[in-house]
């Protein structure tokens, strides 16, 4: 993770970390959304195919076992009353085949559900790692200006949370739906055979509970919705907060942190309990309705046995089955409530992947092409804001010469590493164009474009790994006798060897177990490492002292010898070799020279000049 976090509802309006709010609407699009989730399972038609078949096969197994106990139970009934009567007894061996039987039916619909519900986990799992790889692709594919306006904890939640309820759902929900609704049909249809009458009687419960389930839906599918987006926004507050918890601290901003997790952590107890609540409701409001239903077939049913319509084995499977009858109808309104959840979960996952990505790729320039390059560049009438609506680059124009050292320098806002991202092509103009040789960035692949950088910025970020994968991070090719000629002359190879474990010492996520200075060292290594034709340093030495800063500079100064180099700096002491000075303000070139010239001007330059050296004196 970088070290240059930032607190997302803060950030500053318009500009290219504008904060993002999150709000507990309905689903936008609810059957679209589960078209794209469609989508993901067509792979997966065959396997889904002997779902059903293997849940039907479990469910009409189970189904059947009531209605050949029923003869198990008749033959027991009636060989009970020819034992009172003195006429014949209980005929056990009619009874023990009925019994075998029907274990084996129930052992062979164990098996069908065994089978089923790894089949069914299978393919999800499978579905939630497709749409982890879709992210992961599409993260690539997406501009930088998607990322200023999300929080990473936020598109964290994204790739676990609601891919995991996905996932959930799709192993619940897949065999579930086939499995009671093909046991609402067989049960209804075995009832029949029993007795039209008593079905008739269990029927009639079935709109009320409907309606009643309806209802109930209706008013839990918001709260699913808000359930998810509170639970990104506590993902994102705590990520915030950790990664930059010693700044937290720093400034006493504690308090703040805890009250702002608060409320983000009611909001998502909030809708938590009030989703739990309603979905919790469909079981129970499914059973009572169910028990009323129940209770009248027990009063229709004893009725009819008395007149010898139906046997007292017909009534005892009847009533199994009505028991039955209501569960698969509980278990469909369960399903529904749950794909309340996974339609929020979906959505917030299929809006990151349909989120609008960056232009293509035209590639008229080959790498070859790329390779040659000497690194001249020119900036033609460039235009660029963060909005459309607010443009804060205006006609910038500036040719530098492949091999000269370029500073850019201004006051805080000016535009400096804007022109940087420009040139590095992490955003696209809004007019003008930017060429290397002539060739027009936009002509060239991303990846051939920037395999000609190699950049040391302000903000160091390293991943977690060891030190040496770190430094080979732009160049995977560089032998350790180049990684140690790069460490040397960045300095770096001092602290380095006093590690425990070398270049072999690991560097943890935070990038917290060295020091600041220490990761501006190592990255500084890395730009050697690479060896690029054109170098950025976006005030690379700001994290280290002014004795290792000057012997930085002459490492840099033989790294940029017959390179473009671009330098950033608000020290303007380290710059007064520069070919080219240009001064920037508010977007513009005001001044462009050398140090002598643009002293000699006394003007916008000398003024920022002259105030550093008032300070320092």
């Amino acid at each position: 993770m970088s070290d240059n976090r930032r607190r997302r509802n803060n950030a500053p309006k318009g500009g290219p970390h504008a904060g993002v709010s999150r709000s507990g609407e309905k689903a936008k699009d609810f059957s679209g959304t589960f078209k794209k989730l469609i989508r993901y399972l067509r792979p997966y038609y065959a396997a889904l195919i002997a779902v059903i078949v293997t849940a039907i096969g479990s469910t009409i197994f189970s189904i059947v076992g009531p209605k050949i106990l029923a003869k198990a139970t008749d033959k027991l009934s009636s060989g009970i009353m020819a034992k009172v009567k003195n006429t014949g007894g209980i005929d056990f061996t009619y009874i023990t085949r009925i019994l075998l039987i029907c274990a084996t039916l129930y052992l062979v619909s164990m098996l069908f559900s065994y089978i089923q519900g790894w089949i069914t986990a299978t393919v999800s799992q499978k579905v939630a790692y497709n749409l982890r790889k879709d992210i992961s692709e599409k993260m690539d594919r997406l501009p930088l200006s998607y990322f200023d306006r999300h929080s990473s904890g936020d598109i964290l939640s994204r790739v676990t949370n609601d891919i995991d309820t996905i996932a959930t759902s799709l192993n619940q929900s897949m065999s579930q739906i086939i499995t009671s609704t093909t046991m609402v049909i067989g049960i209804l249809a075995m009832m029949l055979s029993i007795s039209w009458q008593m079905t008739i009687i269990s029927l009639l419960t079935l709109p009320v509970t409907l309606t009643v389930l309806g209802q109930i839906m209706k008013r839990s599918q918001k709260f699913y919705i808000a359930q998810q987006n509170s639970l990104g926004d506590v993902d994102g507050h705590i990520e915030e907060m950790y990664g930059g918890h010693q700044i937290v601290k720093a400034f006493n901003g504690e308090a703040d942190a805890v009250n702002t997790f608060d409320k983000y952590n009611n909001e998502l107890y909030d809708s938590g309990w009030k989703s739990q609540f309603f979905g919790s409701l469909m079981m129970p409001v499914t059973q009572l309705i169910g028990n009323f239903g129940y209770v009248a077939v027990c009063i229709v049913g004893g009725f009819l046995a008395t007149g010898d319509i139906i046997t007292v084995g017909d009534i005892q499977a009847f009533i199994q089955y009505v028991r039955s009858f209501n569960q698969p109808i509980a278990q469909v309104a369960q399903i529904m409530n749950m794909l309340q959840s996974t339609a929020a979960a979906s959505e917030r996952v299929f809006e990151f992947l349909d989120a609008q990505e960056m232009v293509e790729d035209k590639a008229l320039v080959s790498r070859s092409e790329v390779d040659a390059m000497k690194g001249a560049v020119t900036f033609a009438d460039v235009h660029f804001g963060y909005n459309p609506d607010k443009i804060i680059i205006n006609d910038f124009n500036l040719h530098v010469h492949a091999g000269q050292k370029v500073a850019i320098v201004g006051p805080t806002g000016a535009g400096k590493t804007t022109i940087i991202k420009l040139l590095m092509r992490f955003y696209e103009l809004n007019g003008g164009e930017i060429m290397i040789d002539g060739k027009n960035i936009t002509d060239m692949k991303r990846e051939d474009l920037r395999s000609m950088f190699g950049m040391v910025l302000q903000d160091t970020w390293l991943f977690n790994g060891t030190i040496k994968e770190n430094l080979k991070y732009g160049n995977l090719d560089a032998t350790d006798e180049e990684i140690k000629q790069a460490c040397d002359n960045a300095y770096a190879t001092h602290f380095i060897e006093q590690m425990p474990e070398g270049f072999d010492t690991m560097i943890n996520e935070e990038s917290n177990n060295i020091s600041a200075g220490q990761k501006q060292l190592l990255t500084i290594a890395r730009a050697f490492v690479k060896d690029p034709k054109i170098l950025i340093l976006d005030e690379a030495t700001s994290s280290v002292d002014t004795r290792t800063e000057l012997l930085i500079q002459n490492g840099m100064d033989k790294l940029m010898e017959g390179r473009t180099s671009f330098v950033i700096a608000h020290r303007l002491s380290t710059i007064r070799d520069a070919n080219t000075i240009i001064v920037l303000k508010d977007g513009d070139i005001v001044e462009i020279g050398n140090h002598q010239q643009l002293l000699a001007k006394h003007g916008f330059y000398a003024d920022l000049y002259q105030s550093q050296f008032e300070r320092s004196v």
